[in-house]
């Protein structure tokens, strides 16, 4: 890469290539591996060229990133939204392009190009609309020998890992055979305990009807899926075949029928839940505040009903709200499928649910370093994600959310609990490990010991701060750059 510098259309073939490598990288092809590779690719390409340039080279490897990995967006929104989200993160990739362009005429240049990736993606993760963190380099590293990282600097730290691999790769190959085994030997000597005291969980996945339903009866049928395979769990406990579970957790949208408003629905709930005999974590959707819909997790005990909840901190733009909403129905009408706003919650998810006090955060919420922090410096023994993937079908969606889930296992040191309404559900070991899952598309119910845990991690304690430090050297960097 160093000494025979791509030209013309080859570097333009070698760019999309390396998105297209990056791309692999995350689930559910899982060949992280590329992902160095990939981020060497590109620098290797933007190198010696101008900004715009490299601006250029920077969104063509962000289209090879993007355009398959959001593939699944496309069967809620349709061809156009996909392109159009996918080519807005690509945008973020042509300003790092350009940006790499500068720095790599600086002395220390590997350094400086591996401070602006964490600094792309802090920008990205943000804006516009709160941002879309899909795609960071962190996230290809679920479970890799890098991932332990995340317990010392969080995602950013293992993003930086992978960066500083991929652009000693463009220096000598080397560098690049000496920096990996060190990363990896240093992230072997973090340490990431899995010790505490053990409850007993309990998973529901109900699944969901496919097709030939009305939106009601869709609603209905999803409930008395849960139900059911609750009474089920019931049924099994007292005939001795599985243990008796501590607590229940239901996924979100378990109940798109208002619990606090259908007094059919709220049988069917309170009657699951008093014949399992323990609180049950439930996801409904609610009506209000104001002309609002909201996205909960409800605790339902079984004497006295509904009790603590928690309200979706980080709705999903264009999915769960429309922000600029004329403006977006003069451009689609496609806007009305979402005719009411979901709210924005206040609170982290810190909930009682019997005996364990846990962290909660809902489907997209797991992408957001700081909605599953507050979880769990609030006080969560244990992480649950409650998520809904079934409009996403048997797409990439669901294995790289359960990526997300596993990375954040082991940067705070807590189990996490998936439960999915179609799958994949899943309980993931704080050190990352897959302790059991689901398969897509089948009724299951995941009857597991968990660790409970109170420490929290280096990362957990820090917050934000290795991110702000990081990205606003990268940013220092190439100031001096521009200046120089």
């Amino acid at each position: 890469m160093q000494r025979r510098r791509p030209t013309g259309v080859t570097r333009l073939v070698l760019t999309l290539t390396s998105g297209l490598l990056l791309d692999l990288a995350f689930p559910p092809h899982d060949l992280w591996w590329l992902a160095p590779v990939a981020v060497g690719l590109l620098t290797a390409c933007v190198r010696g060229q101008t900004p715009w340039r490299g601006a250029l080279l920077g969104l063509l490897h962000g289209l090879g990133l993007f355009v398959p990995l959001l593939v699944w967006t496309g069967a809620v929104a349709g061809p156009l939204a996909w392109l159009a989200l996918a080519l807005m993160e690509a945008a973020f990739l042509a300003a790092l392009g350009a940006a790499l362009t500068v720095v790599s005429r600086l002395p220390g240049w590997p350094l400086w190009a591996s401070l602006l990736w964490v600094a792309e993606e802090a920008l990205r993760d943000r804006v516009p609309f709160g941002g879309f963190p899909w795609g960071r380099l962190a996230f290809s590293q679920g479970q890799t020998p890098l991932t332990p990282l995340a317990a010392l600097g969080g995602a950013p730290l293992v993003t930086l890992g992978v960066a500083a691999i991929g652009a000693a790769l463009v220096t000598r190959p080397r560098p690049a055979v000496a920096l990996a085994p060190l990363l990896v030997l240093a992230a072997l000597l973090v340490p990431v305990p899995t010790d505490g005291p053990l409850v007993t969980v309990a998973v529901v996945q109900g699944n969901v009807p496919r097709l030939g339903l009305d939106a009601f009866s869709q609603r209905a049928a999803v409930l008395t899926a849960h139900v059911q395979a609750t009474h089920q769990l019931a049924a099994e406990v007292r005939a001795g075949t599985v243990a008796r579970p501590d607590l229940v957790i239901w996924p979100e949208n378990a109940s798109d029928l208002d619990p606090y408003t259908d007094s059919q629905a709220a049988a069917l709930i309170t009657g699951a839940v008093r014949d399992v005999g323990v609180p049950v974590l439930v996801g409904a959707v609610t009506d209000g505040p104001g002309r609002f819909i909201s996205n909960r997790g409800i605790v339902w005990d079984p004497v006295t009903g509904p009790g603590e909840t928690y309200v979706k901190r980080h709705p999903v733009p264009f999915g769960e709200y429309i922000p600029l909403r004329s403006l977006a129905r003069s451009v689609t009408s496609k806007v009305d499928l979402v005719p009411r706003d979901f709210a924005r919650g206040t609170k982290p998810g810190v909930l009682t649910v019997g005996p364990v006090r846990l962290g909660d955060v809902i489907c997209f919420e797991v992408a957001y370093d700081g909605v599953v922090r507050d979880a769990v410096a609030g006080g969560g023994r244990l992480l649950v994600v409650q998520t809904n993937n079934a409009t996403f079908g048997r797409s990439g969606e669901t294995s790289q959310q359960l990526a997300m889930g596993r990375l954040r296992a082991v940067e705070h040191g807590r189990t996490v609990l998936v439960a999915a309404t179609s799958g994949v559900s899943a309980v993931i070991a704080p050190d990352g490990r897959l302790q059991a899952s689901s398969r897509v598309f089948t009724r299951d119910v995941i009857v597991q010991r968990v660790a409970l845990r109170d420490g929290l991690t280096l990362a957990t304690r820090l917050g934000a701060w290795p991110e702000l430090v990081l990205a606003l050297a990268g940013l220092a960097a190439l100031v001096f750059g521009v200046r120089r």
